[in-house]
């Protein structure tokens, strides 16, 4: 499962990042313990100002989560460009206005990444994405000439 797990980070190594499309960026982020590199594939929320937009669908446990937090300096690769970042946790609010417009574009993966994924208890009301959004926590990623 794990070696499953870990394919798309081995598509980015393989220089076949541009097969995720946009929807998926690789995140080359240190280790808050290690200071080591590490590598996580992340599916990209919304685009905004230059950035990017992620969900820690594990929650604030997530290492790559508490890794940004840490040291919030990093490099996403969209596709095959790489682009140094600097990480911005969203407060909630903002998470909720992120989880809605993203119900709204995607209605059904955003069903099924909230059940299946991240085990919230779903119908697809307006209330129900605003309380996920509420509940996970989100991060923009942007430019550090931007940041």
């Amino acid at each position: 499962m794990r070696a499953l797990l870990r394919l798309p980070v081995a598509l980015y190594r393989l220089g076949l990042g541009g097969l995720a499309g946009r929807r998926l960026l690789l995140l080359r982020h240190t280790g808050r313990v290690s200071g080591h590199e590490r590598r996580t594939v992340l599916e990209v929320v919304e685009r905004s100002g230059g950035g990017y937009v992620v969900a820690s669908g594990f929650g604030p446990r997530a290492d790559w989560y508490r890794n940004v937090c840490a040291v919030p300096e990093a490099t996403v690769v969209v596709g095959r460009t790489p682009l140094p970042v600097t990480a911005w946790p969203l407060p909630r609010h903002e998470g909720e206005a992120v989880m809605m417009r993203y119900a709204e574009r995607h209605p059904a993966a955003a069903r099924l990444l909230c059940r299946r994924v991240m085990g919230f208890d779903v119908d697809g009301s307006a209330d129900d994405f605003r309380a996920v959004g509420r509940t996970i926590p989100f991060v923009r990623f942007l430019p550090r000439e931007c940041a």
